[in-house]
């Protein structure tokens, strides 16, 4: 690409929620990333080169969602080989972390103090997971694939509503910080939509990544520049605001490594589904809840039915995630039992169409299956941060990525490295800081070196051994509700991919109310819900999935969001013809 001139963003690409055609394809929330992705596979890349340019490009964009500071989960499928597997990335807790971690003479943290500080930041896995795909199947260097992230961090990108309207909801925080308050509200303002907004720290953090590998992150001047920032948060001597110190140090750093695990598996209406296996518990509960859902024929049924036994599924497998699933490194995880047919059949009969099961729902046994059987208290979810992203790649040898990847909340601790252009996550925060049920082993306690349990949920489907369409979505934990929902729009209930993204959501997460938007709360479906006996909440938007899906004519559609998040970004190599009507 050329340069754009200088004091210009290059020319940021038109949005379009779907685009099909050949040689691959590229889904995610934004065009300047997804454009980056594109680029890659232009110039014979693959699709994991690809996905990690597109990866970098939205640390640039999207940098309170996910960058270098954070963590994530890859899905890659080897057409080759005809093989899924999955890269564990996710933050891990400092080696001297124990289950008091958020604790203060015996008292917990407050959530937000505790967001907002060194306590809150786990050793970053992204750069970690960037190296370990491209070495594992990539067919390009590192220095290769951050080139158009590196450009378009020293160039600039137009700022939109959302850039600006998430900046706002920092501002408080980033202003006490003073790294965070130079590169996101420059002059003391917040950015101006249409304006270009540049990252020269980061242009340069790239290009030290590039040059000396991502090992940089982990042990040297930039490590050292992250463990400082931890242990002493670099807080506006003006400000009020105490922001406690964490303990991540350089031994912690470079004992860092991503985890190389099997995907969860499932079957479903022929179809094998496969998904992220624990320490995110995003691949056992989407499977869980889909093997819940088998039995009956959703696509015949009413939009009520459909929706009222597409909540109870969820509401279900959240009861058994809650109970069940933290890091296997340091918890014994059933996740076998979790993804088996015999335990969902146990847990199916639980759901009724002419009722309401009375949230929150004590958990199954998946060692020991019984109908209807539960094993002790019910254990209610807790809070997850929202802010992550998703992306999805396909290339034109039929290689699929899944990639969902975050800093946790909008705007992580809210502390960016000095001098370095990137915020850190507040990963820490997706623990339990207590028990979540008194006298209940919880399996997401802080441990030593251990993994936050999350519920990015990257989805590859595949068909006689082949892909079929893979998604994700960014969210918390309505992450799991918005992958299974958008999955059944368009396997059971036939819609095109991108209208069973597009499609209202509902998520329930084991608790009294479900989350709803105001496409279905304003409609009335909602009161037909209620004389069930279900109690909802309007919420603005749920997720923002991207995703592709494999023509049998070989072609690519790949799928974002209309509207959600400022309506995402679909492209492929070359276009091709109209998407498919189902």
């Amino acid at each position: 690409g050329r340069e754009a001139p200088a004091g210009t963003a290059a020319r940021t690409p038109a949005k379009s929620p779907v685009a099909v055609g050949y040689g691959g394809a590229v889904a995610s929330v934004d065009p300047d990333a997804s454009a980056a992705g594109i680029e890659v596979l232009r110039k014979g890349g693959n699709a994991v080169d690809a996905a990690v340019a597109t990866a970098a490009a939205l640390g640039v964009t999207e940098p309170y969602s996910a960058g270098v500071g954070g963590g994530g989960y890859f899905v890659h499928y080897d057409a080759k080989r005809h093989r899924v597997s999955t890269l564990d990335g996710r933050e891990r807790a400092p080696l001297s972390a124990d289950k008091n971690l958020f604790l203060e003479k015996g008292r917990q943290i407050p959530f937000n103090d505790a967001v907002t500080s060194g306590l809150s930041v786990g050793t970053p896995g992204t750069p970690a997971t960037w190296d370990t795909a491209l070495r594992t199947w990539g067919s390009r260097s590192l220095a290769q694939v951050l080139e158009p992230a590196e450009r378009l961090a020293r160039s600039g990108f137009t700022v939109d509503d959302t850039f600006r309207k998430q900046t706002a909801d920092n501002e408080a925080r980033f202003k006490d910080f003073p790294a965070s308050a130079k590169l996101f509200l420059p002059g003391g303002r917040l950015p101006v939509v249409g304006s270009t907004f540049k990252n020269p720290d980061l242009a340069r953090t790239y290009a030290l990544l590039a040059r000396r590998g991502t090992g940089a992150m982990y042990d040297g001047d930039l490590a050292r520049d992250v463990v400082r920032t931890v242990r002493k948060p670099p807080v506006d001597p003006k400000a009020k605001r105490v922001a406690r110190p964490g303990d991540l140090t350089a031994r912690d750093l470079r004992a860092y490594t991503v985890k190389r695990q099997d995907p969860t598996r499932t079957s479903y209406r022929g179809l094998d589904v496969y998904g992220m296996a624990p320490s995110s518990s995003g691949g056992t509960t989407v499977a869980e809840a889909l093997n819940i859902l088998e039995t009956g024929d959703l696509a015949k049924l009413s939009e009520k039915t459909y929706l009222h036994r597409y909540i109870e599924a969820s509401r279900v497998a959240f009861a058994d995630r809650n109970r069940w699933v933290g890091d296997p490194a340091q918890e014994r995880v059933p996740t076998k039992e979790l993804t088996s047919q015999r335990f969902a059949d146990a847990r199916a009969c639980l759901v009724a169409d002419d009722a309401v099961l009375t949230s929150p729902v004590a958990p199954g046994d998946p060692r020991h299956p019984a109908p209807c059987g539960t094993h002790g208290r019910a254990a209610p979810t807790p809070y997850e941060g929202e802010n992550t992203t998703h992306l999805t790649v396909a290339d034109k040898w039929g290689d699929v990525v899944a990639y969902t990847l975050t800093i946790e909340q909008t705007g992580g601790s809210g502390i960016t490295v000095p001098g370095r252009g990137f915020l850190l996550n507040n990963e820490l925060t997706d623990f339990s800081f207590v028990p979540v049920t008194p006298g209940v082993h919880d399996p997401n306690l802080p441990g030593p070196g251990k993994r936050p349990r999350s519920s990015m949920s990257p989805t590859i489907v595949l068909e006689h051994g082949r892909p079929a369409f893979a998604l994700g979505s960014p969210g918390g934990a309505t992450i799991i509700t918005t992958t299974l929902q958008t999955f059944l729009n368009h396997v059971d209930r036939r819609m095109p991919l991108v209208d069973a993204i597009a499609a209202p959501r509902a998520s329930q997460r084991n608790s009294v109310t479900t989350d709803m938007e105001p496409a279905l709360w304003d409609s009335p479906l909602r009161g037909r819900l209620e004389a069930l006996g279900h109690v909802f909440k309007e919420v603005p938007e749920i997720g923002a999935a991207a995703g592709v899906q494999r023509l049998p004519d070989g072609r690519w559609v790949a799928a974002a969001e209309r509207s959600r998040r400022g309506g995402g970004s679909a492209m492929v190599v070359r276009p091709s013809g109209r998407p498919p009507v189902r």
